[in-house]
């Protein structure tokens, strides 16, 4: 599994308590939009269960699924860096459960508190840093000659 399965586990347990403290449970039923490209993001959510399809605007087509997420990964990464809006859009492709924060508590959490804050940080920054490398072997997969070598079942 990648490493945003981990998100919660790997912050230090005095902060993954206080993040926690700002969450709350919701249900999204299949095919609920969640959140449109180019929005503002005042929340985020961490998957207890079910699936969200990423998707992007295409002119002239409908949206392209990017990225489908499950199990333990983090919804949402622009609600913490400015001008806090979505860079994707996002729909429920199976019922999902969540736990689901909102941003603005979240940012001022990290802001008060220097540990909580550099937790938070490193466990969004490693979830950035696993979808873009995700997004450049689907790149190779789609355009590069020979593919990125990596089958695309396995490509997370």
């Amino acid at each position: 599994m990648s490493t945003m399965h981990t998100i919660l586990e790997a912050m230090a347990p005095e902060a993954r308590e206080a993040l926690l403290a700002h969450s709350h449970q919701v249900t999204f039923p299949v095919g609920t939009r969640i959140f449109d490209e180019r929005r503002r993001a005042e929340k985020f959510w961490i998957i207890q269960c079910g699936t969200v399809d990423l998707d992007t605007h295409v002119p002239g087509h409908k949206n392209v699924v990017v990225d489908t997420l499950g199990y333990g990964e983090l919804l949402g990464w622009s609600w913490m860096f400015p001008p806090y809006s979505w860079h994707l859009g996002a729909t429920a492709s199976r019922e999902v459960r969540a736990l689901e924060f909102d941003a603005a508590a979240v940012r001022r959490l990290c802001n008060e508190d220097s540990a909580v804050g550099r937790s938070v940080s490193v466990a969004v920054g490693a979830v950035i840093a696993d979808r873009l490398d995700s997004a450049r072997t689907r790149l190779l997969d789609l355009f590069a000659p020979h593919g990125s070598g990596t089958p695309l079942a396995h490509a997370r």
